[in-house]
Order: structure tokens, then sequence, then C-alpha cells
């Protein structure tokens, strides 16, 4: 069944051509986005390949996407060759990758061709690896990168449905974060700053110092509060 899938895709990229040029399109629940690829036909085969995706979860209040349910700027990376000016959507429900495909469809990209990707959303960029399925249970899947040093930060993004949340009436979604600290190539997953410091025991005296000095608040609810005793941590001597 996948087979004659990617074939189809092939088939109509052959005869569309780079036609994708500038094309609006407005998807099932009127959400509007636009589509400005000129990729040649040889990359359209490298980037658009996987499965027209369907939303089953219409009827579900909010949506299952990070940051926006409109298609983002975002650029991809699949098989070492990078993709720029890509729209991306990301549904961090079933953790796969969105974009749009002529004419007027969805596709739902295969995620063991993808290394990389980045989202830009309210002038930031975020950047995003895929860690492969053969990796720890819960560490595997597309996790932001928000540090990158001696030591490394991982956030991974997941919505979950709410069964009757909204006046015991209808599902919704809500999003939940997991944040990952890797050190010296083992992962650990933090909720809280105690957590930090067990991983960090080495150094906890000089970085218990740092974060009261430079009165550092520490919050799962803000991933990216736990990289400045991070950064620190790696300009220590070990």
């Amino acid at each position: 069944m996948k087979r004659n899938s990617f074939c189809l895709l092939f088939l109509l990229f052959i005869f569309t051509g780079s036609g994708l040029k500038g094309i609006s399109y407005v998807d099932s629940e009127q959400t509007t986005f636009s589509l400005n690829q000129s990729d040649t036909i040889k990359e359209d085969q490298a980037l658009y390949n996987g499965r027209i995706w369907k939303n089953l979860y219409y009827n579900v209040q909010e949506d299952q996407f990070l940051f926006s349910r409109m298609f983002l700027p975002g650029s991809l990376t699949i098989r070492g060759k990078t993709f720029k000016n890509i729209s991306i959507m990301y549904d961090i429900y079933k953790d796969e990758i969105l974009t749009p495909i002529y004419p007027g469809g969805i596709l739902q990209l295969n995620k063991e061709m993808v290394d990389s990707f980045s989202i830009s959303f309210q002038n930031k960029t975020h950047q995003f690896i895929r860690i492969p399925e053969d990796s720890l249970k819960e560490f595997r899947g597309y996790f932001n990168v928000i540090y990158k040093g001696k030591t490394a930060l991982y956030v991974k993004y997941n919505k979950k449905i709410d069964k009757l949340g909204v006046e015991g009436k209808y599902d919704k979604f809500y999003q939940v974060s997991r944040i990952y600290f890797m050190k010296d190539n083992i992962v650990h997953l933090i909720t809280n700053k105690s957590d930090l410091l067990k991983v960090l025991n080495e150094d906890k005296a000089q970085i218990k110092d740092f974060i009261r000095k430079n009165k550092l608040a520490i919050s799962k609810n803000d991933p990216e509060s736990f990289i400045p005793v991070t950064r620190y941590f790696d300009t220590l001597s070990h």
C-alpha cells in the first residue's frame, strides 16, 4: 500500500513538474497558507516522500500542532540534503511533519528519511533533530535542540487529549513537554532544578552559587531557563 502511495506521488510530480510556485491553499478547517517551492523534479522526489495526511481529530477542541495551526516557514534536511523555504506544520500529537502539496493536499513526510528540520515562529527559529527509533523508548522522535555544547538540552513536545475536558461534552488537546539533559552521552530526564543538580553533582556547590548570584529562576514551564546553568557547567574544568 505504501509503495502504491509513493508511486502515485511520483507520477503526480512528474506531470505537474515544478508548478507549485505561488499557489495558495485552504485546508478542510479553512486554514489558509501559501506554498512557494521551486525545487527540481528530482529534488521533489526526495522531499515529497510520504503519504497523504487527513485530520482525524477535527472534532477535538484546540489542535494538535506546535506553535500554530497554520503552516510556518522552515527548512528540512532529508538524508543529508537541506531544503530551504519549506512550509511546515509539526503535529506533536502524532510526532509527524506535514507539508503542503499540489493541488491542495497535505503530505505527512516519511519520518525515517528526515534528519532534522527548523520552524520559524514569532521571529525565532527553532531547530529540531530526529532521534532514531532504536534509541531509548522515551528519547526518540523529533526534539527541539535548545542548547548544544559539551552537554546538550533537548525538549520533547507532545499533545494529549483530555477526554470530555470541555463542559463534560467535548475532547480537548493540551500540551506537555519534557526536558532532557545529555552529559557524557547519557540522557537524563529533568523536571526541575533539583534534578539538574543531581546530574551535575560534582560541581553542585559552584552551580548553586552561580544560580544564587545571578538570581536565576529555573522551571520546567520554561525549558530555556535551564540554559544559563548548563552553559556555565560547560565552562568548568572537569
